[in-house]
């Protein structure tokens, strides 16, 4: 796939949210925001990263906030264009390529969104390989590349620069200003050449999302099984949605879902995306690998804020780049760092 058309959106939202492990926003969002773009200005080139020259300008544009307040406050496309300004204009550089921050939901499809206005081409790749609640959490920054300066817009006309001392202060100024931007903002950071990315970003995870995408809509019902067959993972649970508690807090959807099926009782914790899996109280699956909740009938993928009583779903579990299991990546993503006194659970 060189290029993204109108007829590959469906697709790659449908598999960018199975690996945004029930984060980074509604996939439904995310096409209307591309349908509309590139109906307006045509088909956005698809570059892969083997092919991203040493001396490109490379800004990766997502969506920050709590998922929950994305589905009532929806992003506008001037968003991006300001954020791309602001950061532009503190750098003093134009950018050359567009990159998806994160492979998710609407994260995955606000950069074609953004490509597509801007005229750049975007690059298959991300800086996460699925989707996680806090913007240090990214692979080029075990690389060095600082999250900082970045730019936010929101859908009033707001925008603003930070450029801070490390990543977690980026992280909490930035997350400060979501909240007050009404909970959601458009994001552009860590910015970084042509060598950098093609070292730290990971690779064919928007041609993967359209390759899942397909493989649900061919399969639907049997859509899990053969999911976790393609990303070397397992089925982990299927069954029904008992209780689902759910709460916006400090910029974050947090909560928990408990289901019941045949294997017993599965617990779900999240931070906008799936963090621990718990059958009857023994974790089964634990982040930074991928936790992925998908619709036992259509095979759709199932994202934390859609998740309700009764809900018919299957729970499966799929290996994370093998950076995210190091010393540093765990330091950053691992079950820990999120307040859980466990060892990751391999897969």
């Amino acid at each position: 796939m060189r290029e993204i058309g109108l007829d590959h959106l469906a697709d790659i939202a449908r598999g960018a949210a199975i690996l945004g492990t029930g984060g980074g926003g509604d996939p439904y969002i995310g096409r209307l925001m591309a349908r509309a773009a590139l109906r307006e200005h045509g088909p956005v080139e698809l570059v892969p990263l083997a092919e991203v020259p040493d001396g490109a300008m490379v800004l990766p544009v997502a969506g920050m906030g709590a998922p929950t307040v994305m589905v009532e406050k929806l992003p506008s496309s001037a968003e991006m264009s300001n954020a791309v300004e602001a950061l532009c204009g503190y750098l003093g550089r134009r950018p050359t390529h567009i990159a998806c921050a994160e492979v998710g939901g609407v994260n995955s499809l606000i950069p074609v969104a953004a490509a597509a206005r801007l005229g750049l081409p975007l690059i298959d790749a991300d800086g996460m390989g699925r989707a996680f609640p806090e913007l240090q959490m990214f692979i080029p920054a075990l690389y060095g590349v600082r999250a900082s300066p970045m730019a936010l817009a929101d859908d009033k006309g707001n925008r603003s620069v930070l450029d801070t001392v490390g990543n977690h202060w980026t992280e909490r100024l930035a997350r400060a200003a979501t909240v007050e931007m009404g909970g959601s903002a458009t994001t552009v950071l860590y910015a970084m050449d042509g060598a950098k990315a093609r070292e730290s970003m990971v690779p064919a995870t928007l041609s993967l999302s359209a390759e899942l995408g397909a493989l649900v809509a061919a399969r639907r019902g049997e859509a899990a099984a053969a999911v976790a067959e393609r990303l070397g993972g397992r089925v982990l649970f299927a069954g029904k949605v008992l209780d689902v508690e759910r709460r916006t807090q400090g910029g974050f959807a947090r909560g928990t879902a408990r289901l019941h099926g045949g294997a017993g009782e599965l617990r779900l914790s999240f931070q906008n995306e799936h963090l621990l899996a718990e059958l009857d109280g023994v974790p089964v699956a634990t982040t930074p690998n991928l936790i992925c909740v998908l619709d036992q009938q259509t095979g759709d993928p199932v994202t934390t804020e859609a998740l309700r009583y009764g809900h018919r779903v299957t729970v499966l579990a799929a290996p994370c780049d093998p950076r995210w299991l190091t010393p540093e990546g765990l330091a950053l993503a691992g079950p820990r760092y999120f307040g859980y006194d466990l060892d990751p659970v391999t897969l």
